[in-house]
């Protein structure tokens, strides 16, 4: 199922291409990530929240949202796919069913691409202009206003769609993994204002933005050769760039099918990229809290602790036993 459609031709053409990749390959994909992914964003999220230094750290403000974001799609939508790709076609749903999963796929997934993109804008402010985030309203105006009117912007934006559509009624069906057609999508100003600034905008916006930083980084280093500051610099700079890449690798797909459905040119090649494009675009969420937690401090003594924990605790039980 693809999770964006234009029209109801290219809605038939997405589920019939999808069928390339099978159920069972997808659901034991997604299931071999889904559970470490959730215990893993559970983990990142504690560390984020209940040490003081790292909630502190503007740079992880973003990161938090982020992981919010996708620990609700790995609780909700990733167990509604896999119980999909078990009963298929037979599975029936209501249609606010179908709308607010609908609502949890393809905004939730833009919505997590916009704040990143934001993240890398904000990121040259935090290391290169670190001045306009020194006082408390420089901080309201330059960290927390804006995440928080992107938020509200996006989330206000789907919801007035996909629960109370201007264009008419959403279409419910049970044929496919989604079961509804935004009407919004058949409108040629809300598609092209979708596509370009929260799709295409935004991986652009990641792209540049994390190369200019990396560049400026390095030249930084050589030039004031600081070893304190540039630590600090390497572990945002790494950060940043480690999602990055990921949300470059795995929604590049989706760019190279947007704009070959947006040119009409080599519209076979449309069909074949879908389904791969989809495939991996679902990856991006399950992925997200490994490589948050790759770039978490002292990552290793947090695993041992917790481990040797873990070990305390059943050793007693273990004694008792032997008694």
């Amino acid at each position: 199922m693809s999770r964006k459609h234009t029209d109801t031709h290219t809605h038939i053409v997405t589920f019939i291409s999808f069928k390339m990749i099978s159920f069972e390959t997808k659901f034991r994909v997604y299931l071999f990530f889904l559970i470490p992914s959730i215990f893993c964003s559970l983990f990142d999220l504690y560390h984020f929240l209940f040490n003081k230094t790292s909630r502190q750290s503007l740079h992880n403000h973003v990161i938090i949202v982020l992981l919010c974001i996708g620990l609700i799609c790995q609780v909700t939508n990733y167990p509604w796919m896999l119980y999909y790709y078990q009963y298929g076609d037979t599975w029936e749903r209501s249609w606010i069913f179908c709308t607010i999963w609908g609502f949890l796929d393809w905004p939730m997934y833009l919505i997590q691409t916009i704040l990143f993109a934001w993240t890398t804008i904000e990121r040259h402010i935090l290391i290169f202009h670190d001045r306009l985030v020194s006082t408390k309203v420089k901080r309201l105006i330059f960290h927390y206003l804006p995440l928080s009117l992107l938020l509200l912007y996006c989330l206000t934006f789907y919801i007035i769609l996909y629960f109370f559509p201007p264009c008419g009624e959403n279409i419910s069906f049970n044929f496919d993994m989604i079961c509804i057609f935004p009407c919004y999508l058949t409108d040629y100003r809300f598609y092209m204002w979708e596509t370009i600034g929260h799709q295409l905008l935004p991986i652009f916006t990641i792209v540049f933005f994390s190369i200019t930083l990396f560049v400026r980084v390095v030249c930084q280093k050589r030039r004031m050769h600081r070893a304190i500051r540039w630590r600090k610099h390497r572990k945002m700079t790494l950060q940043l760039l480690s999602i990055s890449l990921l949300y470059l690798v795995f929604s590049f797909p989706f760019v190279v099918v947007t704009i070959l459905y947006l040119t009409g040119s080599m519209y076979s090649l449309y069909g074949v990229f879908l389904p791969y494009a989809n495939f991996f675009s679902y990856l991006i969420i399950l992925l997200f809290p490994f490589v948050c937690a790759l770039s978490l401090p002292d990552l290793k003594t947090k695993l041992k602790r917790i481990f040797c924990l873990r070990v305390r605790q059943i050793n007693p039980m273990l004694a008792g036993g032997a008694e």
